[in-house]
């Protein structure tokens, strides 16, 4: 569930190629989520990465994530018993 969420905020991204030929990238729905690189790819995966820390940081510290594509981060997990398994 996460590498799909994930996935689908980054197919959300937003690139620009700056006046001095570098790249920034961004997701609007993830507020404060943004990366610069020299390449197209580079900044594609400084993104990533960018976009990997601000999930984990947001749930270790219990922040709400945005809902991207019917995704639901916010939700308290369900334990199954042991006998399901």
């Amino acid at each position: 569930m996460l590498s799909d969420y994930v996935d689908r905020a980054i197919a959300k991204a937003i690139y620009d190629k700056l006046e001095d030929g570098t790249f920034t990238g961004r997701i609007p729905v993830c507020k404060g989520v943004i990366a610069f690189a020299s390449t197209l790819r580079e900044c594609e995966d400084e993104l990533r990465s960018t976009l990997e820390d601000w999930i984990l940081l947001a749930l270790k510290l219990g922040h709400s994530l945005p809902v991207i594509d019917s995704i639901d981060l916010n939700k308290e997990p369900t334990l199954e018993s042991m006998d399901t398994v």
